[in-house]
């Protein structure tokens, strides 16, 4: 195990160590290290070795990494492993699945096995969109991964990819009861990729996808969006989009400012970045600028990234040319899907009163709230050690439970912008502040209201196959 890795309040060193060996010399070396040693377990004997775990307080991954190194240089011990809590979580996985009845005699075997379920099959056959009531199709997503785009850590894999889409299908039965399974392709080619997820999509009422790397993961969704009858759904860029604009409505609610009215900045035009505007021109605004590493985005150039052209094409009504600092300079909203420490404190101080600031790049944000709460009216970012985060476990789990609760054919621009009313609206007038314009993940009356308002504008933009009951 990559001990780079770790960093927890405790670990757990796995010691393989010869008979004969001190043990004292165990203990001075993990002193040594920086480590106070808690408890010790004994996990197998044997004539010529005895194998143990340590469990051992630290301060930091540079304690962990010294400690593996300097036991490892004893002699008569051998480092097995070393484990955090969060590794040992991890342990076999996060997920299981689990069967909804048991089978205790040959009849039960019967009945969900050879021979009566072959009625059910023929029932399908005859009428395939029964698979929705007979199968797991009714309440299963497949959370989609090539593993190009993980987090803030690039392009590292299926492999690795997949603690985090076993995260996702936890999230997404916890917050919502909607049964997910994690699935890493072992390619990042584009039309393999369409091609296998259009393969697997009989056994899902809904596809989310996750962590594919842009510009491949526009054309994925948009082919697949296309080409199935059920919903898919990039949380990168929407999940982010929608929770963005809730907290943007509030923000705007809580400042007095309208978003016809307000010049807003979107620094990072990736996947994110790109859903964002789309979003907040579905929601009325008429003066967004776009700013990458180019500077601001013209209709006046010509870009060899085609959504680049597509995002000048229809933001930036001015024509402003620039840097950032041009950008921000007498903007209202400035929202950052880009680099940590790039917005600095003299930009935010040219902007208009009552600047509002959306600083959600992870893990470090453009700029640091501490670094500007004295001068902006609110401060939002995508870590959770700071108020007002935007995590798109506030969307995802509603706008899918809405969608398989209705059979939705897909998740369109009217369900989203609902979606971001919804989360919106939990927040109460005597409740919104400064500190609190987006709810807790943990609100109970999130979920709910999300996918009733989904429902809703699936039904009205006509794209419910089912009318659920409330």
């Amino acid at each position: 195990m990559n001990n780079k890795a770790l960093d927890g309040k405790t670990v757990i060193v796995r010691l393989e160590i010869d008979s004969g060996t001190n043990f004292s010399s165990v203990v001075s070396a993990i002193e040594a290290a920086g480590g106070d040693m808690i408890a010790i377990d004994v996990i197998q004997t044997g004539k010529g070795s005895t194998t143990r775990d340590l469990t051992v307080k630290v301060k930091d991954t540079g304690t962990t990494e010294r400690l593996g190194k300097t036991l490892g240089q004893l002699p008569g011990i051998r480092v097995i492993n070393t484990s955090d809590r969060t590794f040992l979580l991890h342990l076999g996985g996060k997920i299981t699945v689990q069967p909804k009845t048991a089978i205790h005699n040959r009849d039960d075997l019967s009945r969900v096995y050879t021979p009566e379920v072959a009625r059910v099959c023929t029932a399908i056959h005859e009428d395939p969109s029964k698979a929705f009531t007979l199968t797991i199709k009714r309440n299963m997503v497949a959370v989609v991964s090539d593993g190009s785009a993980v987090l803030g850590l690039g392009n590292i894999g299926p492999e690795a990819a997949m603690p985090v889409m076993e995260g996702k299908a936890m999230l997404f039965k916890q917050f919502a009861d909607v049964d997910a399974f994690p699935i890493c392709l072992d390619t990042q080619d584009t039309e393999e990729i369409i091609r296998t997820v259009k393969a697997i999509a009989p056994a899902f009422g809904g596809i989310n996808l996750e962590d594919i790397s842009s510009p491949r993961c526009f054309e994925i969704e948009e082919r697949l969006r296309e080409e199935l009858n059920i919903p898919v759904f990039h949380d990168d860029q929407h999940g982010t989009a929608v929770v963005l604009y809730a907290g943007l409505l509030n923000a705007l609610r809580l400042t007095g400012k309208s978003i016809e009215d307000a010049r807003i900045v979107v620094c990072g035009i990736g996947a994110a970045g790109t859903a964002c505007t789309k979003m907040l021109l579905a929601g009325g605004a008429h003066n967004v600028l776009g700013v990458d590493r180019d500077g601001i985005l013209t209709a006046d150039r010509d870009y060899a990234h085609p959504m680049w052209n597509w995002y000048a094409a229809n933001t930036n009504p001015g024509r402003v040319s620039g840097s950032l600092a041009d950008a921000v300079a007498g903007a209202d909203v400035f929202i950052g899907l880009s680099a940590g420490g790039i917005l600095k404190r003299e930009m935010v101080l040219t902007m208009n009163e009552q600047p509002i600031v959306f600083a959600m790049a992870n893990p470090e944000p453009e700029i640091r709230p501490e670094e500007a709460e004295d001068i902006v009216a609110v401060i939002a970012t995508g870590r959770s050690d700071y108020p007002n985060q935007i995590n798109n476990v506030l969307c995802f789990p509603g706008i899918f439970r809405g969608a398989l609760d209705c059979r939705a054919t897909t998740i369109n621009e009217e369900m989203k912008l609902a979606a971001a009313e919804a989360i919106a609206s939990t927040v109460g007038e005597d409740e919104l502040s400064r500190s609190y314009i987006i709810p807790s993940v943990f609100n109970a009356k999130v979920v709910e209201e999300v996918r009733r308002r989904v429902v809703q504008a699936a039904r009205e933009s006509g794209v419910a196959r089912r009318n659920p009951r409330e």
